[in-house]
């Protein structure tokens, strides 16, 4: 049961309860206010995956549910990336100030008894959703590159640091992409600052384009990308990363009538199950398979080998 979203859709509402009456109670309160869409999961124990796909502006939870307590959904919401900081409001049969006391505890941004009056739910809908998108306005000032929109410096070395210690404690494999744009300095002196930022631009687009929803793309500095590449072994980034050559050399770029041929040169770096490594060394290691890359000619791809890639104490 879903409302659909509208071309004015600012509330996305993904109610969790495995009673289909209230689904459809619920439903019929919101029907008249078009800028809500409605999103319903009766399993909870698919409300977390359902959530991270979907990314509502607001979770409306019931307490109680079958195979699932209600406070330890909320807990998995927060300890999970995507979901961690979407506002909750949490559903119950009664008005108990200890349960609401422990359900703010856990994270949830409100509680309501149901079923609540139309006007309340709407402007408590509409409340949280507001702040969620402020919030995401902030952060997004906060952590990307102000003329690509990929992540900043910060940014990207912060998550390389947590996908890092995640791999190394679940044995996985990481592997990252230092990305260097061929002669940049040509192109500014060339054609200007403007072209130059018009091909940074593309750049991170077609970038962004060919890696996976789970990859990361940062702006290292200057015409330089950095991009993380969790659970992907030394021969997959290496793979994907000629792939990424071929996005950027392969078609030129079009700024103000003017066709521009531009490429890039690639370093990887990988860890394996078996592998330690600080983020400054896997770092370095794929900056000196960038600089190999440069020095064979440019336009090309270069691994460095997994023996160099020890744990620096």
């Amino acid at each position: 049961m879903t409302k659909p979203p509208t071309a004015a859709s600012d509330v996305i509402v993904l109610l969790v309860d495995d009673q289909m009456i209230v689904a459809r109670a619920v439903r019929q309160l919101l029907a008249q206010d078009q800028d809500i869409a409605l999103h319903y999961c009766p399993s909870p124990q698919q409300a977390v995956e359902r959530a991270a796909a979907l990314q509502p502006t607001v979770i409306l939870q019931d307490l109680v549910m079958p195979g699932i307590d209600g406070l330890e959904l909320v807990r998995v919401y927060r300890a999970t990336p995507a979901t961690a900081e979407i506002p909750i409001i949490m559903l119950s049969t009664k008005e108990d100030p200890t349960t609401k006391s422990q359900a703010f505890a856990e994270g949830a941004n409100d509680y309501l008894v149901k079923l609540p009056d139309r006007i309340e739910l709407v402007a408590r809908l509409r409340y949280h959703s507001r702040a969620y998108r402020a919030l995401a306005v902030l952060r997004d000032l906060a952590t990307r590159d102000g003329l690509t929109g990929v992540w900043n410096r910060k940014m990207i070395f912060d998550t390389l640091r947590e996908e890092l210690a995640r791999a190394e404690r679940i044995g996985n494999a990481l592997s990252i992409v230092m990305v260097d744009l061929d002669k940049f300095k040509n192109i500014n002196d060339t054609f200007g600052h403007p072209a130059g930022d018009a091909v940074l631009q593309e750049a991170s687009r077609r970038l962004s384009a060919c890696i996976r929803v789970y990859d990361h793309v940062g702006r290292y500095g200057g015409e330089e990308f950095l991009i993380v590449l969790p659970s992907c072994d030394r021969e997959q980034a290496r793979e994907l990363s000629e792939r990424l050559r071929q996005s950027v050399a392969n078609v030129p770029v079009n700024v103000d009538g003017k066709e521009l041929h531009i490429t890039c040169s690639l370093g990887v770096a990988s860890i394996d199950t078996a592998n330690l490594i600080t983020v400054e060394a896997l770092v370095h290691a794929a900056d000196e398979a960038l600089y190999l890359a440069k020095e064979k000619g440019r336009n090309c791809v270069q691994v460095a080998p997994l023996p160099v890639l020890g744990r620096m104490i």
